[in-house]
């Protein structure tokens, strides 16, 4: 899916500067040197996240006295890729960092990132063969070799408030899945309702707040739609899926203030909608302030889908450590700490997709929902969109929405104005 025209703009901008990081410096050394400081380029800033990364860091220092220092460096996640991309520029690139799923074709296609297959295969008891093919697909170079570890699989759900649902004479969500009502349009109603009854939002797309529009593939899949052809050449925000998808959309947040609109902000997890899609990560924010439930995706009208959002964590080729982070990446995602981290970050591993170890790391949630909703979405779940340039796109096609998010817009033209925004890019 790379672009076939010269890239413009922060497209070209990441491009360069991935491109040189791949170039500049010969790739790893040739063994380790001593005093090794490593710095790791993460975007959460949640202090139970970090406690858990710098204990398994602790633990791995202790068996390598020769590693002395292992930094998890949080950036913000807005701008998290060009702060990193910056970095590479400048000349003080992390040794390891999270990528995004939407940034991957860049970093994978660059060359910036070191190969791992040996480094993994080759470490005692590291059980590379359990990593699930699905989970590794977006991280594999041209070769077929690994070049990121894809450690967070996590899918899209849905949390539902059902003591706002009771407050406005509703059903719960069990009650509306059990009638065959959990599906998108029975959700906005549900969510008019709540909005009229009690002044609380009805449902919410975490994180997308009119700007992240990529959120939104946890609602438009429902319809079938997708930005772009398989191959990523053609530009299908125009389709009659995608017009689908947004009309729904636009009614909810400007007809049935069943979504908030535009300059609103609800947070689910502060008791302020009824409904919220996000990852199943988010988990970690239920405060027990009310009674909620955890339910699939609603159904589109094209039936059940799965949307999952992923992250890898790389080594920078052009590192000077690169070896000794491989080999703390080998470590950090070995079958122990890979358990570990699944009670934040749904794990690669097949052997650990299944309700005893995810129940064990993840309290909050009952074997039940494990069961039935979060398996079945990591083991069914699409990526959210990624594309080569993927920073100007995304841009570029958060420009031409604007036009979308006003009472009286044109659906069909916006989003025919969104394909002739982004058709040279797609190439």
């Amino acid at each position: 899916m790379r672009s076939a025209r010269a890239l413009t703009s922060l497209g070209l901008a990441t491009t360069a500067m991935l491109a040189l990081a791949a170039c500049s410096g010969g790739g790893a050394p040739e063994s380790t040197p001593s005093d090794v400081e490593l710095r790791m380029t993460v975007w959460t800033s949640n202090e139970d996240h970090l406690a858990l990364f710098d204990s398994i860091a602790e633990a791995y220092m202790e068996e390598h006295p020769e590693v002395t220092d292992i930094t998890f460096d949080p950036l913000p996640f807005e701008d998290y890729t060009s702060t990193v991309t910056t970095q590479i520029a400048g000349g003080s690139a992390p040794d390891l960092a999270w990528i995004l799923e939407n940034a991957a074709p860049d970093f994978v296609d660059s060359g910036a990132l070191l190969p791992l297959d040996e480094t993994l295969e080759g470490t005692d008891g590291y059980e590379f063969d359990d990593l699930s093919e699905s989970a590794t697909a977006l991280w594999h170079d041209e070769s077929g070799g690994l070049v990121a570890y894809p450690f967070s699989t996590s899918p899209f759900v849905t949390f539902a408030n059902d003591d706002l649902l009771k407050a406005a004479g509703l059903p719960t969500s069990a009650e509306m899945q059990a009638a065959g009502d959990w599906n998108w349009e029975s959700i906005s109603e549900a969510g008019s309702a709540v909005h009229a009854s009690t002044g609380k939002a009805g449902f919410v797309v975490r994180d997308f707040d009119y700007v992240t529009w990529d959120y939104l593939a946890s609602v438009w899949n429902g319809w079938g739609a997708a930005p772009w052809s398989e191959d990523g050449a053609t530009c299908t925000f125009d389709s009659d899926e995608m017009i689908g998808a947004f009309e729904f959309l636009h009614d909810a947040a400007f007809t049935k203030q069943s979504m908030p609109g535009p300059g609103t902000t609800a947070d689910f997890f502060a008791g302020e909608s009824a409904f919220t899609v996000t990852q199943i990560s988010r988990a970690s924010l239920l405060a027990g302030d009310f009674a909620w439930n955890l339910l699939p995706l609603p159904e589109g009208p094209e039936g059940e889908y799965s949307v999952v959002g992923q992250a890898g964590i790389g080594v920078l080729a052009d590192s000077p450590n690169a070896d000794a982070a491989a080999e703390f990446l080998a470590f950090f995602t070995n079958p122990e700490n890979s358990e570990q981290l699944a009670q934040f970050f749904p794990p690669p591993r097949e052997s650990q997709l299944n309700v005893d170890t995810l129940a064990a790391t993840n309290p909050t949630l009952t074997p039940a929902q494990i069961e039935d909703v979060v398996i079945p979405g990591i083991e069914a779940g699409v990526t959210r969109p990624s594309h080569t340039d993927s920073a100007e796109i995304a841009q570029e096609v958060r420009g031409a929405l604007d036009a979308l998010w006003v009472p009286d817009a044109d659906i069909p033209g916006t989003l025919e104005d969104v394909c002739t925004t982004i058709d040279p890019l797609l190439g």
